[in-house]
């Protein structure tokens, strides 16, 4: 293999968790939300999942990624508490 490589190279995990986003489509259980996230001199959707598996996060909510599962899956908590 010469190590060309015919698409992107994608971020590692550790480089998402930490950032923040704002949530573009509810999250919650049983539901596969949408959160919007500044990466890669960009904004970019991911589907979301509550990181504690309960809850409700709601749209417009700034939320932080805790974990990433490439390549387009984040799960969230709520940024602050209200």
């Amino acid at each position: 293999m010469n190590g060309f490589r015919p698409y992107p190279v994608a971020m590692d995990d550790a480089s998402m968790v930490g950032l923040m986003g704002r949530v573009t489509g509810t999250i919650g259980p049983g539901l596969v939300g949408e959160v919007i996230v500044r990466v890669r001199g960009g904004a970019e959707h991911f589907l979301a999942h509550p990181a504690d598996g309960s809850g409700r996060i709601e749209c417009g909510t700034v939320v932080m990624v805790v974990e990433h599962l490439p390549p387009r899956t984040v799960y969230v908590t709520r940024a602050y508490d209200s």
